[in-house]
C-alpha cells in the first residue's frame, strides 16, 4: 500500500499502539449551549437538530452498550484489534463534572479502549472539566476535539457559531498546559469565504500549539439555516475538484508533524441536500493524495531549477 504523502491517523495509531486501531462514535445524549438557549437556540448554520448524534442515547444505550455493539462488526470489517471512544454528537464536555466523568469512565474502564476522544466546543471547556480529564489521562490516552470551523471572526458570526477566537485560543492554552493533545475541526467553503480566507486558517492553525486537524467539506443537510440559503440561491458549495485542491493545499500550509484525522466528511445519504458527490468519499480521499504529491513534486522541481 502506497504511504500517504502527510501523517495520517492511522498509520499514527498503529506506531502507538502496535495494532489496528479503529474509532468507535458515541451518542453521550448531551445537548449544546448554541441549541438549548444558553448561547442561541438556532445552531450552527449547516447543524440539524440531530446534531451528528446516532440516537442511540435517546434508544436508551448506555456508553459501555454502545461500545460492545460497535466491537465486533469493526473487527470483520477493518480487522481492528483496539478501539478509541469518540465521543461526537453535540458538545461533549456540556454538563456536570460528575456527569461527565460517569460517561467518560465507562469508556475507559473498557479494556479494548485505548483513548477517548471527546468533541466539543472551545467555548465549553472550564478548568474544572479538564482538570477531571487530566486526571483520566493517566488511564488512558485523551484526545480533545476543538471546532473551530474557521479563522474568521466575520465567518464564525456568519455561520453562528457563537464564540470568537479568543475562546478557542484560551482553550488551546489551558488543554496544552495540562499536556492533553489538540485536534481542531475546520470546514472549507464555509458562506463568504474564498481561496484565501480558507488558506489564512490554514496559517492560522500552523502557529498554534495543536497536534491534529479534521479537515471537513460543507455540505448541505435538511432542516438547517443553510438549506435555506441553499434554496433561495444564495450559498453555491464547492465543486469537487475546488474541495481537492483546497484541501490539498490546507494541508500543505501545515507543519509535517500534525497529524490529518479527515480530509473530508461523511454525510448522511437520506439527510443530503448537496453537492452530491460528497457521497464519493473514497474517490474524493484519492484525488486529494493525488493532488499533494503532485503539488509537492511540482514545488521540488521548482526548488531544484532554482538552485
Amino acid at each position: 500500500m502506497q504511504q500517504k504523502p502527510y501523517r495520517d491517523f492511522n498509520s499514527y495509531l498503529r506506531q502507538r499502539y502496535g495494532c489496528r486501531v479503529q474509532k468507535i462514535t458515541l451518542d453521550a445524549g448531551l445537548t449544546c449551549p448554541n441549541r438549548d438557549g444558553t448561547i442561541s437556540r438556532a445552531g450552527c448554520i449547516y447543524c440539524n437538530p440531530r446534531g451528528s448524534g446516532t440516537g442511540q442515547a435517546g434508544a436508551g444505550l448506555s456508553i459501555a452498550r454502545q461500545l460492545e455493539q460497535a466491537k465486533e462488526p469493526l473487527r470483520k470489517r477493518y480487522k481492528a484489534k483496539k478501539f478509541l471512544a469518540y465521543f461526537q454528537s453535540y458538545t461533549n464536555t456540556y454538563a456536570p463534572v460528575d456527569t461527565l466523568q460517569g460517561l467518560y469512565a465507562q469508556a475507559v474502564d473498557d479494556p479494548d479502549v485505548m483513548g477517548l476522544c471527546i468533541g466539543t466546543r472551545p467555548d465549553c471547556v472550564p478548568d474544572q472539566v479538564l482538570d477531571m480529564i487530566t486526571g483520566m489521562s493517566k488511564e488512558k490516552d485523551i484526545w480533545m476535539e476543538y471546532g473551530l470551523q474557521s479563522a474568521h471572526e466575520l465567518t464564525l458570526d456568519r455561520i453562528n457559531r457563537g464564540h470568537g477566537l479568543y475562546a478557542f485560543e484560551d482553550a488551546v492554552r489551558r488543554t496544552r498546559q495540562r499536556e492533553l493533545p489538540i485536534c481542531v475541526h475546520v470546514i472549507l467553503g464555509l458562506p463568504g469565504e474564498g481561496e484565501k480566507e480558507m488558506l489564512d486558517t490554514a496559517r492560522y492553525l500552523a502557529g498554534q500549539d495543536i497536534q491534529a486537524v479534521k479537515i471537513h467539506l460543507l455540505y448541505v443537510v435538511q432542516d438547517t439555516a443553510l438549506h435555506r440559503l441553499y434554496s433561495q440561491g444564495r450559498y453555491r458549495c464547492l465543486e469537487q475538484e475546488e474541495y481537492v485542491d483546497l484541501a490539498a493545499r490546507f494541508v500543505q500550509s501545515l507543519p509535517r508533524e500534525v497529524i490529518i484525522q479527515r480530509l473530508t466528511g461523511d454525510p448522511h445519504r437520506e439527510e443530503l441536500v448537496a453537492p452530491k458527490w460528497a457521497l464519493n468519499k473514497q474517490q474524493t480521499l484519492q484525488m486529494i493524495e493525488e493532488r499533494i504529491r503532485r503539488q509537492r513534486s511540482e514545488v521540488g522541481r521548482q526548488t531544484s531549477a532554482g538552485g
